[in-house]
């Protein structure tokens, strides 16, 4: 039986199919399916607004639960529908689904390819960093040395809590000389300050200032703010009015600062791709969109799922932007170099 078999199949049933050849086999099938453009419509649809979203997430209406603010929000995290609609489309065997999958990819490339890749440079003679330190914070002290090891020559805290604030202080007091604190957020730098006083930006308490540093490369405008939390709300949705107001108020104070070297820091409870933060982010320049490496998400610590702790910068450039080692707080710290000049 076994030397029939192998007769048969010859080289005892040893020899295979070239793959070349089975290359050819299963593209000739392919031809000769005719619903290979038929089938995965749904797909090819859902690929397609799916690239439209990304392409007019600015005309997304905010009138119900703040939609289009809250795509905007996690506007990076819609590429990975890309890799399940292509995967749907090989599952379905359909070429029409495929090709409509390289829109959104190529969407999405458009926009955030460069964060992907990176855009930091070497140059800069000024280190600015930034953290919401986090009220309930159990352990001030170590946080602030954590964010001190970053060699930051200015140093910004925000959600301090009174109580904690004298921790922060002798923490910060070997590395930084000057600090500055008003309200629940504070400065610390290496260089003096000047001028230091609260910004009202429409919450009844003080959670924004201004400062001047008198850096060796000239005076630099510093603002530090912590715009109001957008809210989630069963019965009204995505709610972000209290921050938009704010937002408003700190983006008419930015516009009226004379100084022409600006630094904006702090947590802005909302990322760059946000609409309703364009007061600000049209007269700012992010460090981490010009100069940063990956995406820098801030928020929340345990699995950053977006960018809402920003550096934004006027009158000078961007090199660098990281974020910074974890700290007892739900936020990371983020940093950058930049370039003051003359």
């Amino acid at each position: 039986m076994a030397q029939a078999y192998m007769a048969e199949t010859g080289n005892g049933g040893s020899e295979r199919e070239p793959s070349g050849s089975g290359l050819r086999r299963r593209l000739a099938e392919l031809r000769r399916d005719r619903g290979i453009w038929r089938r995965g419509i749904a797909t090819a649809v859902l690929a397609v607004v799916l690239a439209l979203v990304m392409i007019f997430h600015a005309q997304l209406p905010n009138d119900v639960g703040n939609l289009g603010s809250l795509t905007e929000t996690f506007l990076p995290w819609l590429g990975l529908l890309v890799p399940v609609l292509a995967a749907c489309a090989a599952f379905r065997r359909s070429a029409t689904a495929l090709i409509a999958c390289l829109l959104p990819a190529v969407v999405w490339l458009n926009l955030f390819g460069g964060l992907v890749f990176g855009k930091s440079g070497s140059g800069g003679d000024l280190v600015v960093a930034t953290h919401n330190v986090d009220a309930a914070n159990p352990d001030p002290r170590a946080t602030a040395e954590s964010v001190a090891r970053s060699g930051a020559d200015v140093l910004a805290l925000t959600e301090l809590k009174g109580s904690a604030v004298p921790s922060y202080e002798k923490a910060l007091a070997g590395t930084y000389k000057y600090h500055a604190v008003e309200g629940t957020v504070g400065v610390w730098s290496r260089y003096p300050l000047t001028a230091s006083g609260p910004v009202d930006i429409r919450m009844g308490w003080t959670r924004a200032m201004r400062t001047t540093v008198e850096s060796p490369r000239g005076r630099i405008a510093v603002y530090v703010a912590h715009l109001p939390s957008v809210r989630v709300k069963l019965n009204a949705g995505f709610t972000a009015n209290q921050r938009d107001n704010s937002a408003g108020a700190l983006g008419a104070a930015l516009a009226a600062e004379p100084l022409g070297k600006v630094v904006l820091l702090g947590d802005l409870n909302g990322t760059m791709n946000d609409r309703s933060l364009r007061e600000v982010t049209s007269q700012m320049r992010s460090t981490q969109g010009a100069a940063g490496e990956g995406f820098g998400f801030s928020w929340p610590a345990a699995f950053p799922m977006a960018r809402i702790d920003q550096i934004m910068v006027r009158g000078m450039k961007p090199e660098a932007s990281w974020t910074l080692p974890r700290t007892a707080s739900d936020h990371l710290p983020v940093a950058a170099r930049v370039t003051v000049g003359t």
